[in-house]
């Protein structure tokens, strides 16, 4: 019926669900949230309030177990996948079965037995996924993929990329349910899949082969040599973690207070341990070489303990060279905290000092600096905005930026062989895990 808003339920009701909850939320007129599902209840109760105090009807809640139960009650169009990533499969293939669209947070899911029963179960559906790589939606990547498409270094022979996450960002991993790789695939599947998604859309290319290397150098256990180690187990409680730059106040911080600290007695989930705690099973210093179907190789490193955040990214082609350098913060001030109390990253830009670079390296000819402007450091760089665009408005997308689910597979390929040629020193083909 015309008018009619559109259905949405969503399922993972932690941090990453407030960007749906608002964009919902402010579309009121063409856009209704019915249901929300999660393992705790107070974190569904905190969206609710928000949603109340928006002057709207307040979605029903449900527990995760009962998902089936919201899919046959509620009846929404498209259900919004934010939990632990190694649950999303669980929702995606019951959404799916019910015929509902899929917005699913990447990554898609982390093994390949999921991944292959998602494309399956898609395939039998009258529902789609789409899974949601802002990253595409920077303007800065838009810029590359159309200097790469329009042939500005000729044909592509090989990329280089490095990210960087600091004692800020990175760290944040290994305090939260990231730092078990059950739950999030480790870095290479949570993290990289972003950056894997960027290389595979500006190369028009899918991934076919690993061979990585990957290691604890610096959080956990290596706390006690390195004497970045204060001793405790969480912050919370602990004289120790005051001044300690690597400690969490979440009850200096009253979103995550409600969040989390407030509503541990439901879950027993402690999202402030300590960084340096043992139980870690991620790696925080990982290097891979990747072969793609279209012949180009790409050198990829990510460090998970850096001084400064940001990342570098070259092409070689056959007319010249392109690269990009992004600074996202120069340094990381210990007095300076995001709104979460936690990282600036993503949503909020940092304090400290940023900026980019994107120069075009011509054979023979002087290099030329891009220039697009002030670079947007909040929202990951605005591709948040451009992504809700798109999704809840139905924004034309000229880039073709939207990510369906065999790109959410391509994506997550490239991150399962490195983490299986970690386990066996030997180079890893995608497609045995994804038969």
């Amino acid at each position: 019926m015309p008018g009619t808003p559109h259905r949405y339920a969503l399922v993972g009701t932690g941090s990453r669900a407030t960007m749906y909850r608002k964009a919902i939320t402010e579309r009121s007129d063409k856009a209704r949230l019915v249901a929300l599902a999660d393992t705790n209840p107070k974190r569904i109760a905190r969206h609710r309030e928000a949603i109340e105090a928006a002057g709207l009807p307040a979605p029903a809640a449900y527990a995760a177990a009962d998902f089936d139960k919201l899919l046959a009650e509620t009846d929404p169009d498209t259900v919004i996948v934010t939990s632990v990533d190694a649950t999303h499969h669980e929702y995606i293939l019951a959404a799916l079965a019910a015929d509902k669209d899929v917005i699913c947070e990447k990554p898609l899911t982390t093994t390949g037995e999921h991944a292959a029963a998602i494309l399956a179960a898609e395939a039998r559906s009258k529902g789609t996924v789409h899974v949601t790589f802002n990253y595409r939606y920077n303007p800065l990547h838009e810029k590359v993929a159309e200097l790469l498409r329009d042939g500005a270094i000729g044909e592509i022979t090989s990329v280089g990329f490095d990210w960087l996450l600091d004692t800020r960002h990175g760290a944040d991993y290994f305090r939260r349910w990231h730092r078990e790789s059950e739950n999030s695939g480790g870095l290479l599947v949570h993290k990289s899949g972003h950056h894997f998604d960027l290389v595979n859309w500006w190369l028009d290319a899918a991934p076919v082969r690993a061979f990585a290397k990957g290691k604890l150098a610096f959080y956990g256990e290596n706390g006690k040599r390195t004497g970045h180690d204060r001793g405790y187990a969480r912050v919370h409680g602990s004289a120790l973690a005051s001044d300690d730059p690597f400690a969490l106040h979440m009850a200096d911080n009253p979103g995550l207070k409600e969040m989390y600290l407030d509503a541990e007695d439901e879950d027993g989930y402690i999202r402030d341990q300590s960084v340096f705690a043992p139980g870690i099973t991620i790696y925080d210093d990982m290097m891979a070489l990747v072969d793609y179907d279209s012949g180009v190789t790409l050198s990829y490193r990510l460090t998970a303990y850096s001084p400064w955040e940001g990342y570098r990214v070259h092409f070689n082609g056959t007319q010249g060279r392109l690269e990009l350098l992004v600074v996202e913060n120069d340094h990381v001030n210990p007095a300076l905290k995001g709104p979460n109390g936690a990282s600036l990253h993503g949503t909020d830009a940092s304090p400290e000092e940023g900026w980019y670079e994107l120069t075009l390296h011509p054979f023979w000819t002087k290099p030329a600096k891009i220039d697009l402007g002030d670079y947007q450091r909040a929202g990951h760089g605005g591709g948040d905005v451009r992504m809700l665009g798109v999704l809840f408005d139905g924004d034309t997308d000229p880039h073709d930026r939207s990510a369906n689910a065999q790109d959410g597979v391509n994506a997550l390929a490239a991150g399962l062989a490195a983490n299986a040629s970690i386990a066996t020193g030997q180079p890893v083909d995608v497609a045995d895990l994804l038969k």
